[in-house]
Order: structure tokens, then sequence, then C-alpha cells
């Protein structure tokens, strides 16, 4: 792949209009776009690890995406400048690096449902050890792709929310460059082949768009059918971005919900640094009593460890990243100090954090909920002529194609409206149709 190729400004659903010039880049304006968009506010009121907060704050998706957001920033503007520098005949659009992987910060968690990876799990079990399973041959004899719905990704969920034409819509979804779409693809491939990892990137009705992506910026390939292509390079540091902020950020709001100890928590985050950089890093700690402060300051040393770092192994696997050889994530691959704890960090967080009993009781409800939101609404859409399916449609938004002429596309319109709730409407949607709160009661 070559990079004058890569960095494309053309935009979904707008390759013949001329617009009209803006001071504001290309890539810019996606950014824009997706901040004031109602899908991204909406992250706001849906799970990230823990509850939704009462009196301590804690991360929700949109503060973890904001975070990202910035973090990728850095990283794409260390890699744009060192490129620049690599390549300085100007020939390449390097300084919107940090824009494109800023922007597809953003919008990389857009797609997954309410209460957190519950919502995945929950659409997932539902087609395949659940009511829905019964449904599989209607989907398959019409053609429609199983594996979406029993390996429902929020990944490829992001990518159809981005760019599907929903009903009264316009053309191209968000109309964003194919960069940015390009960046937030972690699993470039079709879910037929997710078997190892139940990972993909796109569903059955994305496919051809993100074949069209793939053309329009020379993403090489390796198998046709099923569609499998190597990662787009921008994919990396969005996908760095992420691990760096959930890991670290996971860890200090556990510690502000006493889930580990001030100790803990302070001796897993100085294990990042060794030498005179620890030496330096403990004493700036110390001038501090405050021990939240102590950890925000540990916090903000190792994000900029970790994308030094990250940028590091990048522009030295460069090479490896545009032909396809590299694999594994830029995280795996950093010194040998910033990994070890980095994955120490990772043990205590599935030891002790994941499987708190304040994330258990909001995923077990997650589950429950979901689970006969997806029963109702596809009984609902599948047999629409009954007098509760009738009722229970005039809640879905017509954006929905609940009239879609095959199982596949009425399985989605449910999944559709399903994974754009907030934990909050969800919950309401569940206590109304089972009868538990009624309006003015």
């Amino acid at each position: 792949m070559n990079w004058i190729q890569l960095l494309s400004g053309k935009r979904l659903g707008m390759e013949g209009y001329n617009e009209r010039k803006h001071r504001r880049t290309d890539f810019q304006r996606d950014y824009d776009r997706l901040i004031f968009s109602s899908p991204f506010r909406r992250l706001q009121n849906k799970t990230q690890v823990f509850p939704l907060p009462g009196s301590i704050f804690v991360h929700n998706r949109l503060t973890h995406s904001l975070e990202v957001s910035c973090v990728g920033r850095s990283l794409g503007n260390n890699v744009s400048k060192s490129l620049m520098e690599k390549y300085p005949d100007g020939s390449v659009n390097f300084p919107e690096i940090g824009s494109i992987v800023s922007a597809a910060c953003l919008a990389h968690d857009m797609g997954n449902p309410p209460f957190g990876h519950s919502g995945e799990r929950a659409i997932s079990g539902y087609f395949s050890e659940g009511n829905g399973k019964i449904l599989e041959n209607d989907v398959r004899k019409e053609g429609g792709r199983w594996e979406d719905f029993i390996h429902f990704e929020g990944n490829a969920n992001a990518m159809r929310l981005l760019t599907h034409q929903f009903i009264g819509r316009r053309k191209g979804g968000f109309a964003l460059t194919y960069c940015t779409l390009a960046s937030i693809v972690k699993y470039p491939y079709s879910s037929v082949l997710s078997a190892k990892n139940g990972k993909f990137g796109f569903f059955q009705s994305e496919e051809e768009t993100y074949r069209q992506l793939a053309a329009e910026l020379g993403i090489h390939s390796h198998t046709a059918e099923p569609a499998c292509y190597i990662r787009y390079p921008l994919v990396y540091l969005v996908e760095a971005a992420d691990d760096i902020c959930y890991q670290i950020m996971d860890i200090e709001d556990a510690h502000k919900l006493r889930i580990l100890t001030t100790e803990e928590t302070i001796g897993l985050l100085l294990n990042f640094f060794e030498g005179d950089r620890l030496k330096h890093v403990t004493e700036i700690m110390r001038m501090v009593d405050d021990s939240n402060e102590q950890i925000a300051y540990l916090r903000s040393s190792i994000i900029g460890l970790l994308v030094d770092e990250c940028s590091r192994v990048f522009l030295e696997n460069e090479e490896n990243i545009l032909t396809g050889a590299f694999s594994g994530a830029l995280i795996k691959k950093t010194g040998q100090q910033a990994r070890q704890a980095y994955d120490a960090c990772s043990k205590v967080a599935f030891a002790k954090i994941y499987k708190a009993k304040e994330v258990l009781d909001i995923e077990l409800a997650g589950y429950h909920i979901f689970s006969h939101l997806i029963d109702s609404l596809t009984d609902a859409v599948i047999h629409p002529k009954s007098a509760y399916s009738k009722l229970l449609l005039q809640r879905i938004p017509e954006q929905y194609d609940a009239k879609a002429p095959d199982v596949y596309g009425k399985i989605q319109c449910v999944l559709d409206y399903i994974s754009g709730m907030t934990d909050v409407y969800a919950l309401d949607l569940y206590r109304k149709i089972t009868g538990l709160s009624l309006p003015g009661v």
C-alpha cells in the first residue's frame, strides 16, 4: 500500500458532489460531524465497564471515547511528524493523520449496544442458543449471513451505523471520509471468518461498502471470498489509543470505587517506570498528599509513555504495516518494562475488576433486559399482523425498516433500534412492555 492513495479525502456518498470549500479540512469536519451527532451524544448513557455513576463518577462510553480520541490525536501527530521528516517532498497528506485518527477514535464505540459487552453477548446468545435460533434456516434460505447475528460485533455495527442509508437519511450515512471509516475497522473480514475470536469488521449488508473503501484506498485483500483484507495502517493507532485508555482508566476507576486499594493501584502504575524515570516520577508524585491526585499524575505519565512507545513501534514497522506483514497490537510490541507492567494491569483487571460484583450485576441485568427486548421486537417484525405486534411496532422509529422484505433485514431492523438505545432507555422500554411501569402510575 502507498501513503498517497491511503490518505484520500474522498467522502462516502458524496463522491460526485463538488462541495464548497471550507477552512476546516475534510478530516476535521469528520471529527465535528461525529461529536455533534445524536448517536455520539447517547454514549453518555451507555455503560463502559462499571455501572453508570451515582455519587462517584467513573467512565461511560462518552468519556472513554473522548479520552481515546485525545490519545489517538497524540499518536497520529507523533507519526505524522516523523513521516514528514522521512518523506519531505510534501506530496502526501501526512499532517492530517492526527485528525483522521482522533475522528476514528470518537467513532470506534458508537456501534456498541447498551450495558457494556453483555449487550453484545445477549444478542449473540439469543440467536445462537436462545429463541432466535429457529430463524437460522429462514435467514440462510434467503441468502442471509447467519454468522452476523451469532457473532454480533460492536465494531461491525459501528461501520453500519456510520455508512448505512437509514430511511429518510442521506446516502452514505454520516458521509465521512473513506480514511476515517477505514480507520475504525479493526477486523477487516466478514463474520464467516470470526470463529476463532468472534470478531469481524462488517456485516453482509456493509461488505460492498468496505470493498469500495478498500478499492479507493488501495487496501490489499487476502481473499476475495470470503472478504478478508489486511488492516488499514491507521487502525493500529486507533487500536493503540483504545488499549492505552481502557486499561489504565479501568485501574483508576477501580481505585475510586475501592475495588483496588491505594497501595495496589500505585504499585501497578509505578511498574511502568524504571531507573531515573522511576525516581523522577516518584518524587513528583509525592509532592501531593491526595491519593487521587497521585494516581491521576501517574496515569497521565503512563499515557505519555505508552503514546511514545506505540508511536515508536508503528514507525519502526511502517514497511511491514504497509505490506500487511505486521500482526498483533502495537501495545504488545512495546519495550519490556512497559509491556510487563501493562500485562500485570490486565491480569488484575480480569481477576478483580471485570469480576467485581458491581460489574457482574449490571451485566446480568443487562443480559436479561436485552434478551427480552430482542425476543419481543423480533417476534413483532416477523409476525407483524398480530394485535400485540402492531402496538409494539409503533415503538420502532421510522428510520428503521421494520417492513424489510427478508428475515435478515427484519432482524437488522431490531438490532439497529436496540443497539442504539442508552442503558436508561432500554430499561424504561423493558419495564413498559412487561407492565412493570405504566405512564402516570
